[in-house]
């Protein structure tokens, strides 16, 4: 568009003239101002966006595969013991999977997270349940430590230190397996649960009933023998 002056009497006035052309249209006129305010503003959101994406990318954490650790042992029979512990790292558990020598597989859950204990013996129909101690963090984290440097463990008969526990069976405290823990409940789903208390031995009016063997990377193995208190 052109601008002309025109003189009028004593001032001066302005007008639109044209050139002859085409007056241009109101619709082909952009806004170059809030063209480049649009734009900047879509950079802005298209910058935060693969911000946010790639800081909720690192924050979630990288599952860790599982492990799985071999042992074998002779028990002091002489007979070898075949065990396994499956490492999850991730989430604090050591699964143990101990086989006699008659063949029957038993399994152990280490649950650190919760400082619990879960007995699986092959031989019952419940589960037994009890809270960690010193010696059974010890223990269980020379499996958690030496999983990362290998996955096949032969234990020395002469050398291995051969511990026994004793653990009383509480009958009348049975637990609600709804109120456990995930891998507490996927283990003993179809069994009935009780607690126990470690103790110094049944006594002579008290039978043993089962026992089952751990061993442990330190060259350690526990023999945990169960047996029912009186209600």
């Amino acid at each position: 568009m052109v601008r002309c002056w025109k003189r009028s009497e004593n001032r001066l006035e302005e007008e639109e003239c044209t050139d002859g052309g085409p007056e241009e249209s109101p619709l082909f006129h952009f806004p170059h101002k809030a063209f480049w305010v649009s734009l900047s503003a879509c950079l802005l959101l298209a910058i935060l966006a693969l911000g946010l994406t790639g800081h909720f990318g690192r924050s979630q954490p990288h599952s860790q595969p599982l492990q799985t650790v071999r042992f074998t042992v002779s028990d002091q029979t002489g007979a070898l013991i075949n065990q396994s512990a499956v490492v999850d790292q991730q989430n604090d558990l050591v699964t143990f999977s101990v086989t006699s020598s008659m063949n029957q597989t038993s399994t152990v859950l280490f649950d650190i997270k919760h400082s619990l204990i879960c007995y699986k013996p092959v031989s019952q129909e419940s589960c037994f349940l009890r809270k960690m101690e010193e010696s059974d963090y010890k223990n269980v984290n020379s499996v958690l430590h030496e999983s990362a440097r290998k996955s096949q463990f032969q234990l020395s008969g002469n050398e291995t230190q051969r511990q026994m526990e004793f653990l009383g069976v509480l009958a009348a405290s049975q637990v609600n397996v709804s109120s456990l823990e995930e891998p507490l409940q996927a283990l003993c789903q179809d069994r009935s649960v009780h607690w126990t208390r470690r103790t110094e031995g049944p006594g002579k009016q008290r039978l043993v009933y089962f026992c089952i063997d751990i061993c442990f990377p330190s060259n350690i193995c526990v023999s945990v023998c169960f047996y029912y208190l009186p209600e």
